[in-house]
């Protein structure tokens, strides 16, 4: 077997792997399951900050998660492809914004074909962005049970937040978000904010 078809068969079950693990955090008992598997990993750790220092690992966490996925966006998606669409779709909106202004009813007309265009192009680039979800699933999700499972047998865990102060972790802030969680991606969102600006990765969006 050459060495392309090895690396097409590793891709295929890495994202067959990212799948199954995607739908089966929505069952309790493989959430658990993931929970204290990784758990036999992060107690030493645990052991070594301590519980006091809980945020510390959560926001190790956070960063892993945000440079994994990073990288994985760089490296997996096109980039130069998504940079030539984004500026594809920005000329588009700036021409149809100067068409509805001067009502270039012809103008008009020419964008509105093209339009069905660029919006099944971007389609495509979202389609592509999800194959690097399954990818970075594969060391968030493990986390994020764990810390489900850790916080849920250490219901009187607290943390000393920025302008909240000191709160249970397994508080609530908001509706489903509990402290801990909105703590951790929030860190992760703004690590890879960064990571992002810092490697110039692109979204499907504009």
């Amino acid at each position: 077997m050459d060495t392309q078809k090895v690396r097409e068969w590793a891709n295929k079950i890495v994202l067959g792997l990212g799948l199954i693990l995607f739908i089966g955090i929505m069952i309790p008992s493989v959430r658990d399951l993931i929970g204290k598997g990784m758990d036999v990993l992060m107690s030493p750790i645990v052991s070594i900050v301590g519980d006091q220092n809980f945020f510390l690992i959560l926001s190790a966490m956070a960063i892993i998660t945000a440079i994994y996925s990073s990288l994985i966006q760089k490296y997996v998606v096109d980039q130069s492809k998504m940079i030539e669409f984004q500026e594809r779709m920005k000329i588009f909106q700036k021409e149809m914004k100067e068409a509805q202004e001067t009502q270039n009813t012809y103008m008009l007309k020419r964008l509105e074909e093209q339009q069905a265009e660029i919006m099944q192009e971007q389609m495509t680039m979202m389609k592509d962005q999800f194959k690097p979800m399954l990818y970075i699933v594969l060391v968030s999700i493990p986390f994020l049970m764990w810390a489900y499972y850790y916080i849920g047998s250490h219901e009187a865990a607290t943390m000393i937040f920025p302008f909240w102060g000191e709160q249970l972790l397994s508080g609530r802030v908001f509706y489903l978000f509990t402290y801990w969680l909105f703590w951790y991606f929030l860190s992760s969102l703004a690590f890879s904010q960064v990571l992002r600006k810092f490697l110039n990765i692109r979204a499907a969006g504009v």
